[in-house]
């Protein structure tokens, strides 16, 4: 049985992009500023640790 413990968004707003991270266990949110470079580069990282990690059952959008 899946259990959500975390859910993350990333948010552009006025030309900057905030990431908000919502604890679901403990019910807070944390929301920080990311540099745009690193938004452009997130693809590239998300395909690195996959390939590290193997790969996961794709899932819906929700």
């Amino acid at each position: 049985m899946e259990r959500l413990l975390y859910a993350a968004e990333l948010v552009q707003e006025d030309g900057t992009y905030k990431l908000v991270v919502q604890d679901v266990v403990r019910d807070t949110v944390q929301i920080t500023s990311v540099p745009a470079s690193m938004v452009n580069r997130l693809p590239t990282f998300l395909s690195a640790l996959s390939s590290k990690l193997g790969p996961t059952p794709a899932r819906g959008h929700w």
